[in-house]
């Protein structure tokens, strides 16, 4: 899942390559991904790119006050094209979900790997009126972001693990999965530490360096190339079996029902495993 770094990136290089074109067209292929219907596609046509923003792990390309937001989901990405090509898919028979064209003939489409369908895309007058911008918490990398805004966070989210606490977008938003486990192994944390017991101060700190150092990383990096650079640079997200190249300890999984989070023993859990969910269940 792209997550704020990627996101951020992407908003860039969309902001660099589209700004001031004008739209001529709006293909929708996924029609399951269109989540609006106030304001349709049709709407964008003749409308000057103005601004591309990121609100946590929503894109929000503004045309002239009419905002296309579109969220990638788990497997979603955009792909852009100096030429767009003349055909299009059929529903059902491709990745791409929506393919926007601009009036020099450049454009980009908005894909989605697997069988599972959770891009989201909106057409609204103000981006308020998507539900999942109008509930996200502060962005990590904000200005409004401190360690006082944290601690309030953490003391409310009470003895909920603070994997999740992490990862919830009510709470902060643009933190996933993988960052979540990279910022966990940094401030060598469990992921089921109650959140109320975490120094906020030392999180913080933590919070603000991975996601900087992600940032760092992916800088100038063509959007086609971004989940490659993302993965050369984890630790321990995506790399269980593998030793830990802090204190060589092999980097250990938790399974659940549709995700996987991974840590060290070594530096998280004082050499403890943590129970796998998953396998727990089978062996009952």
């Amino acid at each position: 899942m792209p997550e704020l770094p990627e996101v951020e990136a992407i908003v860039g290089q969309l902001a660099a390559r589209s700004a001031g074109k004008v739209v001529v067209a709006g293909h929708l292929v996924a029609f399951s991904a269109l989540k609006t219907y106030a304001l349709g596609l049709e709407s964008l046509s003749g409308l000057e790119v103005s601004s591309v923003t990121r609100h946590g792990k929503f894109i929000n390309v503004d045309a002239q006050g009419v905002h296309l937001i579109f969220h990638l989901a788990r497997a979603g990405w955009v792909t852009w094209h100096e030429q767009v090509p003349r055909s299009l898919p059929r529903p059902g028979k491709s990745p791409i979900a929506l393919r926007i064209e601009f009036d020099d003939g450049s454009g980009f489409s908005l894909t989605e790997a697997g069988t599972q369908r959770h891009l989201a895309v909106y057409v609204v007058a103000s981006p308020k009126e998507v539900p999942g911008i109008a509930a996200l918490g502060p962005d990590p990398l904000g200005e409004d972001f401190t360690v006082e805004v944290l601690a309030g966070i953490l003391l409310d989210a009470g003895r909920s693990q603070i994997k999740g606490v992490l990862r919830d977008q009510k709470r902060i938003a643009g933190i996933g999965n993988a960052y979540s486990d990279e910022i966990l192994h940094a401030s060598r944390l469990s992921p089921f530490t109650p959140a109320n017991t975490v120094d906020a101060a030392d999180l913080y700190r933590h919070v603000r360096e991975v996601l900087a150092g992600a940032m760092e990383a992916i800088e100038g990096v063509d959007m086609g190339k971004l989940k490659d650079v993302k993965r050369r640079g984890l630790r321990v997200h995506g790399r269980a079996g593998e030793p830990c190249d802090v204190c060589g300890t092999t980097i250990a999984e938790v399974s659940f029902a549709d995700s996987s989070l991974q840590y060290c023993p070594g530096c998280q859990t004082g050499g403890k495993l943590l129970a796998d969910r998953r396998m727990s269940k089978l062996l009952k």
